[in-house]
């Protein structure tokens, strides 16, 4: 973000006169559109709903019910729900052309799919109870997403399908929050029929990313920098450098590695064509204290709850002095996992440690070339990645 903020800044003050920037590439449709348009744009059938979890968060959810050319079968799809990562939005999952993007290829293989939001992020960023300028609001973690956001979620779509169970499909923090759900809620567990993990990430001990910078600023000063409520927020800057700067052809490799600089870059898999379509929706923002407390893992080096920041407010949220540690082996559930040899965020050392801890893999795929996000954006995923996923829930659903 400060990387592009810097390149933003300075396009802007040099201006665009004799096309300095190169010639402007057209412009996505989907680059003003928001989830449901995308889904409607390609032809895609598109239902809306809202998901009110335990605490109040009001979180938008999207359904496409089946794909452009198999409407004509009423029956049962097996369920499919995507659940995006760390200061994303479930437009990831459509942000390609249909070939590419996962939702569109699941619903064209006959799937019923359902995209998640995680709260704080921009169609999840209401709640019954508090304002979304009040800190209340932003008072959420990882943590919460898990113990909230995903069983009400799964709740929801559950009893709207009249399904038992479901196949979870998690990119980064959507592994994460699967990882702490499923090993902390029984019920919730036996309601995923399959796992699908995408740069899965717990431990980040190893992370190249920025993160393990953050780790270093103290709690205090990173509240000071940052504030007490939302981080990362999308707004009118990403905006400009999605229509203005990076669709022009000569700034597409700065501005993909500007915006890559979190979680790596894979220059032979980003698909440039599509660079104004994923900066106009990323950030989705969340907040700081996420952020915070994957500051915290870091440090740590452990997978272990929000650490409050004394024994004793600790011990008001977990009746203990220190922050409780999630057990992974816990969770039964199938899994399968496809990481990238190259991922700054999801490191293979750490990908390493989390592997035996899983204690029902059922598949296992490293990709040498790959980074964080072209598990959602690369121009082989398809190839590498969604056909599999296809395959096995195919298979598991019979």
């Amino acid at each position: 973000m400060w990387s592009l903020l810097t390149v933003g800044s300075l396009i802007s003050a040099l201006g665009t006169v004799n096309g300095f920037l190169g010639k402007l590439t057209p412009e996505s449709p989907e680059v003003t559109m928001n989830i449901s348009q995308m889904i409607t744009y390609w032809g895609n059938p598109n239902e809306d709903y809202e998901v009110v979890t335990e605490d109040g968060y009001i979180l938008e959810i999207n359904r496409i019910p089946h794909g452009r050319k198999n409407s004509e079968n009423k029956g049962q799809r097996p369920v499919v729900f995507l659940q995006h990562g760390l200061l994303t939005s479930a437009t990831n999952w459509i942000s390609n052309l249909p070939n590419n993007s996962l939702a569109f290829i699941l619903a064209d293989a006959g799937f019923d799919v359902w995209l998640g939001n995680s709260r704080g992020n921009t169609y999840a960023r209401r709640n019954i109870y508090y304002s979304p300028d009040s800190v209340e609001l932003w008072a959420f973690s990882f943590d919460e997403m898990a113990k909230y956001d995903l069983p009400a979620t799964i709740k929801f779509i559950v009893k709207k399908t009249g399904q038992e169970s479901l196949h979870y499909v998690g990119h980064s923090q959507g592994t994460t929050i699967g990882f702490i759900a499923f090993s902390t809620n029984p019920k919730l567990a036996k309601r995923i029929k399959t796992f699908y993990a995408l740069a899965p990430v717990a431990m980040v001990k190893y992370t190249k990313s920025l993160l393990n910078k953050l780790s270093l600023v103290p709690t205090f000063l990173f509240k000071i920098i940052f504030g007490n409520k939302m981080f990362y927020p999308h707004h009118f800057l990403d905006d400009f450098l999605a229509t203005e700067v990076c669709s022009r052809q000569t700034l597409n490799k700065l501005c993909s590695n500007a915006l890559f600089i979190i979680c790596g870059f894979d220059s032979q898999n980003l698909n440039t064509s599509r660079l104004d379509v994923y900066l106009s929706h990323n950030p989705a923002g969340t907040s700081v204290q996420n952020v915070l407390h994957w500051s915290q893992a870091v440090s740590s080096g452990k997978f272990q709850a929000f650490d409050w920041g004394s024994p004793v407010q600790n011990k008001m949220h977990y009746n203990q002095p220190t922050p409780p540690f999630h057990n992974m082996t816990a969770m039964r559930v199938p899994i399968a996992v496809w990481s990238g040899g190259n991922d700054w965020l999801a490191d293979p050392h750490d990908v390493d440690l989390l592997l035996p801890r899983l204690s029902n893999v059922i598949y296992s795929k490293k990709i040498a070339p790959y980074n964080h996000l072209n598990f959602i954006w690369a121009v082989n995923a398809a190839q590498e990645i969604y056909n599999e996923i296809v395959s096995v829930i195919a298979r598991v659903s019979k």
